[in-house]
């Protein structure tokens, strides 16, 4: 490739290099900022971070007065607690169990700042379980209001009591999940099993972390639900484990658990017996209690982000740098990853990101999709992550190829019949990499870099069956939707002399690769008419307008089982990157080549090219393909499924 013209200006290639260097050392996003005090939702009502110490509500106060143990409280607090619980034992009212459950929250609380933490424990303890008492002690059905703000105030009084116990607990390592712990408070022993709720193990956790002590930055949107019990960030453990799924769960994986403590029973000997379960709100967000159905309090992005600021994810723009500048480096990272476990049950979405990119790019669009229940319950959620410095055909084939893996593993049968109905989703570059595994090859691909037999074609038995799965291939049968965001269908003028140019002189394609390019022209003079198919040396190059493959790509029909939306970028914005693009777009691909006039479906959202996937109308587009998707899935599956079509190889042999 000779060096472009004098056109290309000193200044133009300085600014490039100056965002590349830019891109490349820039520090770590933070997603999660650590609270000096964690949230507490009585630390107003009962004045928590008051100088002169929490104090009881007014209107607890005024009870205490009613019942004539408003002066005992002022000089011997705890006596009056005492006198209290004999008062309920009387006459019990849910105003005095609601009364007491604040009175020893409120001691709890005391004694938990003074260090005193068995104190603390039998306190906050008594809390928990007047506050359940006052929810759901069928003796006061007739009396508890509902519309009452002291309803939501037992619900924060049993939240926060759990809390305060299950910190102590676990700085005695008693929140082991499938141990069952004794504990003594007072006269009282209880009897607290650890029960996990949920797709995930016994042996998954680690350790446990607080919602609470964490505030979301990173994130546009926090997904918080409110309910009983504790939200939780889990920190999985890594393991061998039977599970098939294991090998596609990155490590530092966190995900979101809700704690619930449950009275079972009470024994002859007065001793109580206790669940504490730890759900899993991607799976359900509510439970049954004494025959009612209660929501839980949950949070999924804080456990998230609380992943995302793991420390192997500290440069998460490096990887994406890395991926472009140097793919060979990321090669043993690239492939498919679960951030939730793996269910049967649920339908397969493969988010691919686009160029100088990384699964990073899908956390907005993933974060806001799990907060819609009929999304969550029906949906699981993959990312496949891979070198973005080659050309998009070779990270075509290498999806295939990965798919065709996680099949084989997670369900070597074929019997699963959500694996079936995989929906990819592809931005920018990323899109093309997706729509190829939807559409056959035919001899279309070969045609473009020779018109001899390919069984002409001299190269070792490696060589070739590589070559031929690059330009031989039939769409996949197991992908039923796929979603493209801001592709450039017919290439993208950023993908000039410049830009290319550039590109040469930094991306360092594998060794293997270039070198099997080389020796696949130098041992077979004559066949290839257009080696650049085989030659070409970047993704940057792939994507220009004159690539020799996009014509063809574009031309193919997908799959008749397959529908196919598209999302167009459109913004007015002129940014650095709208220099190279051309004519109106999202400023690196023109709306020209985003828009594809045979996709089922098409909408233009307001946004640049590198946040269009981010948008909230793209999300939501998403969404509304999702649920299509299950209504046509559903719908089939009531009718016996869809006409079976049959697919076979060069050679005339089944695809299975």
């Amino acid at each position: 490739m000779e060096r472009p013209s004098h056109a290309f200006s000193r200044s133009r290639l300085t600014a490039v290099l100056i965002v590349v260097a830019m891109y490349g050392g820039c520090a770590r996003r933070e997603y999660l900022e650590i609270r000096k005090t964690p949230n507490n939702p009585l630390a107003g009502p009962l004045e928590l971070l008051s100088s002169s110490g929490p104090k009881a509500s007014s209107r607890t106060v005024a009870l205490l007065r009613k019942f004539s143990l408003g002066a005992e409280y002022d000089s011997d607090p705890e006596k009056a607690l005492a006198n209290l619980r004999a008062e309920i034992d009387r006459e019990p009212t849910p105003e005095k169990v609601y009364a007491y459950a604040e009175l020893a929250y409120v001691f709890g609380h005391q004694s938990d700042l003074l260090g005193k933490k068995e104190e603390a424990l039998n306190y906050y303890s008594a809390a928990v379980a007047h506050a359940y008492l006052y929810l759901f002690d069928p003796r006061f059905d007739r009396e508890r209001n509902t519309y009452d703000p002291q309803f939501r105030g037992a619900c924060d009084l049993y939240n926060t009591g759990l809390e305060g116990t299950l910190r102590i607990a676990a700085a005695a390592d008693q929140l082991k999940p499938g141990a069952t712990h004794d504990v003594v408070l007072g006269d009282r022993k209880y009897s607290v099993r650890v029960k996990v709720h949920g797709n995930w193990h016994d042996d998954d956790f680690e350790h446990l972390e607080f919602v609470s002590e964490f505030k979301v930055r990173g994130l546009n949107n926090r997904h918080h639900s409110f309910g009983l019990g504790v939200p939780l960030i889990a920190v999985r453990k890594q393991h061998d484990h039977e599970d098939a799924a294991e090998q596609f769960y990155p490590p530092g994986l966190s995900f979101p658990v809700t704690a619930f403590l449950r009275v079972s029973h009470w024994d002859e000997s007065g001793s109580l017996a206790c669940d504490l379960e730890l759900h899993d709100p991607l799976v359900s967000n509510t439970i049954e209690v004494a025959n009612r159905t209660v929501p839980l309090e949950t949070d999924v992005s804080t456990a998230l982000a609380f992943y995302l600021d793991h420390q192997a994810l500290q440069q998460p723009e490096s990887l994406a740098t890395l991926g472009l500048l140097n793919p060979n480096a990321t090669q043993p990272v690239s492939g498919l990853y679960m951030l939730e476990p793996y269910d049967p049950n649920r339908i397969p979405v493969i988010m691919v990101h686009g160029l100088w990119s990384s699964p990073l790019t899908w956390m907005e669009m993933f974060n806001d999709l799990r907060s819609f229940p009929e999304v969550r319950e029906n949906y699981q959620f993959w990312f496949y992550l891979y070198p973005t410095g080659q050309p998009f055909w070779v990270s075509g084939s290498s999806l295939r190829k990965d798919l065709a893996h996680a099949r084989h593993v997670l369900d070597p049968q074929h019997q699963t019949e959500t694996l079936d109905q995989i929906v990819l989703v592809g931005h920018s570059m990323g899109g093309l990499v997706a729509r190829m595994q939807t559409i056959g090859s035919g001899e279309d691909f070969w045609r473009i870099v020779s018109e001899r037999p390919f069984e002409d074609v001299q190269a070792d038995p490696e060589e070739r069956e590589e070559l031929a799965r690059m330009l031989f291939f039939q769409p996949n049968q197991s992908v039923k939707r796929l979603i493209t965001i801001g592709t450039p269908h017919d290439g993208s003028h950023f993908a000039n002399e410049y830009t290319r140019w550039i590109a040469r002189k930094l991306i360092r394609l594998p060794n293997l690769f270039v070198q099997t390019s080389q020796s696949l022209v130098r041992d077979n003079p004559g066949v290839f008419l257009n080696p650049e198919l085989l030659t070409i040396t970047t993704s940057i190059d792939s994507l220009a307008p004159d690539s020799p493959i996009l014509p063809v790509l574009k031309s193919r029909e997908s799959a008749p089982w397959v529908k196919h939306h598209n999302i167009v970028g459109h913004t007015t914005d002129d940014g650095f990157f709208s220099s190279f693009a051309s004519g109106e777009g999202d400023g690196v691909v023109s709306l020209a080549s985003a828009h594809f006039e045979r996709a089922d479906s098409e909408i233009v959202a307001n946004a640049s090219h590198s946040a269009v996937h981010q948008n909230p109308k793209a999300i939501l587009e998403v969404r509304r393909v999702l649920l299509e998707h299950l209504r046509q899935y559903r719908w089939e599956n009531q009718r016996g499924g869809p006409p079976q079509v049959r697919f076979t190889d060069r050679n005339e042999r089944p695809i299975q």
